[in-house]
């Protein structure tokens, strides 16, 4: 029984901080504009088949700005990045 009421408790727990952690940590795979800091706000344009605005900030042509944390960022193609759950950019194919 004591077992039981500790892996409820644990559970109650985990479910009420996790939906915290995911906005601090995780943005999706689009940052608009007004989601970056404001010295890598340049370079923006709007995407010819999604129709969304985003920044490459000298990241060339076909790629897109991502900003997860200060020490965290990079160039991705656009709609292909993303913040993970512990604040590093990954981009996937």
């Amino acid at each position: 029984m004591m077992l039981r009421l500790l892996a409820l408790c644990f559970l109650v727990c985990a479910a009420a901080a996790a939906p915290c952690q995911a906005m601090d940590l995780f943005h999706g795979d689009w940052q608009y504009p007004r989601q970056l800091p404001p010295a890598f706000r340049n370079h923006c344009s709007v995407d010819r088949f999604s129709g969304r605005a985003y920044c490459s900030d000298r990241c060339g042509a076909d790629y897109q700005f991502y900003y997860c944390a200060p020490d965290s960022y990079a160039c991705c193609h656009i709609g292909h990045g993303y913040c993970d759950w512990n604040g590093f950019v990954r981009c996937h194919p």
